[in-house]
């Protein structure tokens, strides 16, 4: 609920981090973030710990990027440097 609330609540302006999980709960909330306009990342799923949450991003929306744990952060410092990168 947490990322649909967002997504509801800034739209654009959000960005989604799917990282290791062993269960589905962030795949719905984030295809909503993607649905408003919002940037979705997902940590690689050969990369993470357990790959069930983010298989199950992966399925729900199209990410913006998919990502090995090492280059999130990266790549997220890059959207609040250069927010337009990410085309829609």
């Amino acid at each position: 609920m947490l990322f649909e609330s967002a997504a509801d609540a800034y739209r654009e302006r959000v960005i989604g981090v799917i990282l290791t999980g062993a269960n589905q709960d962030g795949a719905a909330g984030l295809a909503r973030i993607k649905q408003l306009g919002g940037v979705a990342v997902v940590q690689d799923p050969d990369d993470a710990e357990r790959r069930s949450m983010p298989d199950a991003a992966i399925a729900a929306t199209v990410a913006d990027a998919v990502l090995p744990l090492e280059e999130i952060g990266r790549f997220l410092y890059g959207l609040c440097m250069a927010p337009d990168a990410v085309k829609k």
